[in-house]
């Protein structure tokens, strides 16, 4: 008579004769939305992640008024960093988030130029109102105002200089601000207004110049993300990480301090 263990040892080598195996285990990778201005900073605060937990986040950037729309829609986001915190409060009270989340940044704007542009930085405008004046700017790019934070906010900058209804018919409106830039600086345009957090890019220095613009102008960017019902441990996990101080330096070195941060 055959020992008991020999049948279950003989259908395991069957089954590896037949190629089977057991069922893999899928890996938790979280599905991020992220304001674009964070294309940069949050890349880095996500390999940090990686290197300090072992797991991985899928990130994806872009307008944070369209990510509303879509998450009202049920798209698969697990969490969602927006850079305007009304999105992120709204889809607390229709009921969409684990709870009303938290303020991760305060975002600032920056006006830029490509190199060779007629345009002269200065924090108060006053080289772009000159070269308004010389009718040197065609074409000066910010994120859609109608969807975009960054473009909101740039849009209020313009009016409390009186400069918005000069530049109405020459400006190139971004669906993000990330793309704004890409417009500001490699589009054909003169300038334009976006992320104070995108020109610290280390790769920004060789193509354009930029001159952070008073907070005083415009509305606070207080930035605030929240966890989507339903996200799994590894966005929670996440969630948690970009509060911590090896998130925190990342993020206020690419200039996202909040209040009492340097």
């Amino acid at each position: 008579m055959k020992p008991f263990f020999e049948i279950p040892r003989r259908l395991f080598l069957v089954g590896l004769t037949l190629g089977l195996s057991a069922p893999a285990v899928a890996q938790d990778v979280p599905n991020i939305a992220a304001a674009a201005d964070l294309r940069v900073a949050l890349t880095d605060v996500a390999a940090a992640f990686k290197r300090d937990t072992g797991q991985e986040v899928k990130l994806t950037f872009g307008s944070s008024g369209t990510f509303f729309q879509q998450i009202q829609q049920g798209a698969p986001f697990q969490l969602f960093l927006s850079a305007d915190e009304q999105y992120a409060t709204d889809l607390a009270r229709a009921g969409k988030t684990v709870n009303a989340g938290t303020l991760y940044a305060i975002g600032r704007l920056a006006v830029v130029a490509p190199k060779g542009s007629p345009l002269t930085l200065d924090s108060n405008l006053a080289g772009l109102r000159s070269a308004l004046a010389r009718r040197q700017i065609t074409r000066f790019a910010i994120a859609n105002p109608e969807h975009a934070p960054y473009g909101a906010r740039a849009r209020e900058a313009l009016q409390h200089v009186k400069l918005w209804q000069p530049l109405a018919s020459k400006l190139v409106l971004g669906e993000n601000v990330s793309q704004a830039l890409q417009f500001a600086i490699a589009g054909g345009a003169q300038g334009g207004i976006v992320s104070y957090a995108l020109v610290l890019d280390p790769t920004f220095g060789a193509r354009a110049s930029y001159k952070l613009l008073p907070a005083t102008w415009h509305k606070p960017l207080r930035q605030r993300m929240v966890l989507i019902k339903g996200a799994s441990p590894t966005a929670q996990r996440f969630y948690s990480y970009v509060q911590q101080p090896a998130a925190r330096r990342i993020l206020v070195r690419y200039g996202f301090a909040l209040p009492g941060e340097r």
